[in-house]
């Protein structure tokens, strides 16, 4: 099979496309042949070497943590998926950006997504699920998304919304019509913001997540006046003496299930800022290493 390699830490200069042996699922998973694959800041994190300390790799290595495509292998002990079926879901820390991807978590994909949107949703709505998982219950409540127009941002405000929250979404002024469209109300990020919120919920916010992990932590504990209220899933440094929750991505079925029932019912449609074919994953890996601020990148395969 054809697949994005790297064989040594480094920038993308070092990605390649090239022919490799194509993997089989052992017991629990199951083999995808990949139509996209899902871009994510661990991405290029892994590659640079910048958390090798933390997760060593095996080189060579292919790039990809998500994929979405059509079962055509099937591992032991598998139940309740079968060979054509298309699913999305979630492998180990690297393997998917290639023709042929093993998963450990999946579920069916909705009809009514694109392969596209299918590729980027898996680890944004597990990491998004999980965050809002450890705010308890949201209906009525108003939630505060910090970083809410990224991949994870994003799909935390459907989420949060079809779960009948009060979104207010912290982003850059170009973003704030998307987020309004999702359904938040939007505002900037940044100093002063207790003071606007103050405006947009003069009965205060509840409870806050941040998916930015700019170093706002603090300033969102004094806003909901609790760290047990504030979760973070990208600032595990300053969390802990903060005594903010930390919400980990998991490889878990049951919440991509989740994300995919609401996406059936038209409740989250994930969003695809740019494409890119298996050999410009370099400009791929380049424009999500950049901080590209709205919704997901894909690789189409």
């Amino acid at each position: 099979m054809r697949a994005a390699r790297y064989h040594e830490y480094g920038g993308v200069d070092t990605l390649v496309v090239e022919e490799v042996p194509d993997p089989h699922p052992g017991p629990g998973e199951i083999r995808i042949r990949v139509a996209a694959a899902g871009v994510n800041p661990v991405d290029w994190k892994l590659h640079s070497g910048a958390v090798r300390e933390v997760f060593p790799l095996d080189l060579p290595a292919i790039p990809g943590r998500e994929a979405a495509g059509v079962v055509d292998e099937i591992g032991a002990g598998v139940e309740g998926v079968a060979v054509g079926d298309r699913v999305f879901g979630l492998g180990g820390l690297t393997g998917t950006t290639a023709e042929l991807a093993v998963l450990s978590a999946w579920t069916l994909a909705p009809i009514s997504w694109s392969d596209e949107q299918a590729a980027g949703a898996a680890l944004a709505s597990v990491t998004a699920l999980g965050g809002l998982n450890a705010l308890g219950p949201l209906s009525g409540r108003t939630l505060l998304i910090e970083g809410a127009a990224g991949g994870v941002g994003s799909a935390a405000v459907e989420i949060a919304v079809a779960r009948g929250a009060k979104v207010i979404g912290t982003a850059s002024e170009r973003n704030h019509e998307f987020l309004t469209s999702l359904g938040a109300v939007a505002t900037t990020y940044g100093a002063g913001l207790a003071e606007r919120l103050a405006d947009l919920a003069p009965d205060g916010v509840d409870v806050a997540l941040d998916t930015a992990g700019s170093g706002s932590l603090a300033d969102l504990v004094a806003i909901v006046g609790d760290p047990a209220r504030v979760a973070t899933v990208a600032d595990h440094t300053n969390a802990q003496g903060l005594g903010v929750v930390v919400a980990h991505a998991t490889n878990d079925s049951a919440l991509l299930a989740e994300a995919a029932e609401l996406g059936r019912r038209g409740r989250y449609a994930p969003y695809i800022e740019q494409t890119y074919p298996l050999e410009q994953i370099a400009e791929a890996h380049t424009s999500s290493e950049g901080g590209h601020t709205r919704g997901k990148i894909v690789i189409r395969l």
